[in-house]
């Protein structure tokens, strides 16, 4: 299996002099095409930070982000990102949200409506093409959200958090429509997270991060079968490492 990202010895500072803050440090990890990796750690490590440098919205003070052999400079159609809230254009239908990128990148009329089609098939919203935003529930926003991230035929997503607004129920049943997703598509998925639980039920490796400076403590392999058991003993030890590791980084003295 061929990498897909590569972050090499990546910095990110703000400020200068007495100002200057090292928000991370020498962060490295390599994702490979097609894995899902999470990442989870204290809040304030840098989570969020790296992810945005990921997607191109921040440049790294020092190192190095490549995504295949280009290195990232900039958003870019090669990248879908999700976010915690939706951030669905309420003055356009959802067939017109999901359109939008393949529509500013020159996609023919006949290309988009069938990516559309498809991409509502796959979410389960093919009777939603023409609602509004407020017409849907949270489940059915963040649905067409992961559509839209998904209409350029992305070689990465990134989720940040996707599922942390939504009720327990809502989110398991997201948990679940990833999965189905990501295992159709085969695309490489980079997932933040707070939960424990979320990132070993989701994950082929959760990278666990400290705070002050934000680097990875360590990336943890989790070779467990899916559908995974969330009651078995493999899953329950799984878990045991993650939470064990992310206590070492909330507590690391």
């Amino acid at each position: 299996m061929s990498v897909n990202l590569t972050l090499a010895n990546v910095d990110l500072e703000y400020g200068s002099g007495k100002e200057r803050v090292i928000a991370l440090t020498d962060v490295s990890i390599q994702i490979k095409a097609g894995e899902f990796v999470s990442i989870v750690g204290p809040s304030g490590c840098g989570k969020s930070s790296l992810m945005n440098m990921v997607a191109g919205f921040l440049s790294c003070s020092g190192g190095t982000i490549k995504l295949g052999n280009e290195s990232i400079s900039g958003p870019g159609a090669d990248r879908g990102v999700v976010f915690q809230e939706h951030a669905l254009f309420p003055w356009m239908t959802v067939k017109q949200n999901i359109s939008y990128g393949p529509k500013v990148n020159g996609w023919s009329k006949k290309n988009i409506d069938a990516r559309v089609a498809e991409l509502l098939d796959l979410i389960g919203l093919a009777g939603f093409a023409n609602a509004w935003p407020k017409q849907l529930s949270g489940g059915m926003k963040q649905r067409v959200a992961i559509a839209r991230a998904l209409a350029n035929r992305p070689e990465m997503l990134l989720m940040d958090e996707p599922f942390a607004a939504l009720d327990a129920q809502t989110r398991r049943m997201l948990q679940d429509e990833l999965l189905r997703i990501w295992e159709k598509t085969g695309t490489t998925i980079l997932f933040i997270t707070h939960s424990i639980d979320e990132a070993t039920l989701l994950s082929d490796r959760v990278a666990v991060m400290k705070a002050n400076p934000g680097e990875i403590l360590d990336v943890i392999s989790l070779n467990l079968p899916r559908p995974r058991d969330e009651n078995s003993n493999e899953f329950l030890e799984a878990r045991r490492r993650v939470s064990e590791l992310l206590k070492r980084a909330s507590n690391p003295i």
